[in-house]
């Protein structure tokens, strides 16, 4: 009976001493490779331009970035959310949140503030300083954040009024009153620059604004106010937190040097979004 007893002990100390050690096995839980770049992804223009400089001011500190450019406002959360890329550098939050409650599987969340890249009205048919005549048709942004973005910039210039100036959700629903009788079209916000000779003026991201060859300082003809809460962010995916490199990336894309480029480059059209 003792025998047995020991055998039994022996067994169960032994499952416990595996259990302990991974099951025997060498298995180890994956770590980040320090040594290869984190990818970033960004939309064309002055984020692509902007990061770029942060891509060589990181290096210098022996952080190593691989940008990765998306054409639309969609893939790259999509591409975070899959792991494809280390984190984003083309949104607001509140874009961030809105894609959030379309897609409650992607584990994102906003890292640290980068820029304001304001969206503002354009017009191939009105000139800087001129109103917005009656009747008018505006473009704006079909996705429910730029698209609330754009009217709630309208209403903060009086043009129109919303049931909440600060209701990030505003739709078009929400205007309670139009006095100028304004048509407005819904269009996929990089299209919304081409559609300027089919429409009487149009709100366009900076981004795609200056793609087109737009001067968001000179060819505005109205513009959102300084005070928008619409500042861009980096966006990671939860458990990047927690990544030494992120703390390290973010010193540096709030750096001084990097706060100089902005405002050198971008004069007028990019605003720092941090407090220096």
């Amino acid at each position: 009976m003792n025998k047995l007893l020991r055998i039994l002990f022996a067994a169960v100390l032994c499952l416990g001493v595996l259990a302990l050690s991974g099951c025997g096995g060498d298995k180890k839980e994956a770590k980040p490779d320090y040594s290869k770049p984190v990818k970033v992804g960004v939309n064309p223009g002055p984020h692509a331009e902007i990061m770029e400089n942060v891509q060589k001011l990181a290096a210098k500190q022996g952080l190593k970035i691989e940008i990765v450019e998306f054409s639309d406002f969609v893939t790259p959360n999509t591409a975070l959310a899959q792991g494809d890329i280390w984190a984003n550098c083309y949104q607001h939050k509140p874009f961030l949140d809105a894609t959030l409650k379309k897609e409650p599987s992607f584990d994102l969340v906003s890292a640290f503030p980068t820029a304001l890249f304001p969206i503002n009205v354009y017009s191939r048919k009105i000139k800087p300083g001129q109103p917005i005549p009656d009747g008018a048709t505006i473009a704006i942004p079909n996705d429910p954040s730029n698209g609330s973005r754009a009217i709630l910039m309208l209403a903060e210039n009086g043009l129109i009024k919303v049931k909440d100036i600060k209701n990030i959700d505003t739709t078009l629903q929400d205007i309670t009153e139009n006095p100028h009788n304004f048509k407005f079209i819904e269009l996929e916000a990089a299209a919304i620059p081409r559609s300027l000779e089919d429409v009487d003026c149009a709100a366009i991201n900076t981004t795609y604004a200056l793609e087109a060859g737009l001067n968001p300082a000179k060819d505005a003809i109205v513009s959102e106010t300084a005070d928008s809460f619409y500042v861009n962010i980096v966006a990671v995916r939860k458990g990047t937190l927690d990544d030494p490199r992120l703390e390290q990336f973010r010193k540096v894309y709030q750096s001084p040097e990097n706060a100089k480029f902005i405002r050198e480059h971008f004069p007028g059209s990019v605003s720092i979004g941090w407090k220096e």
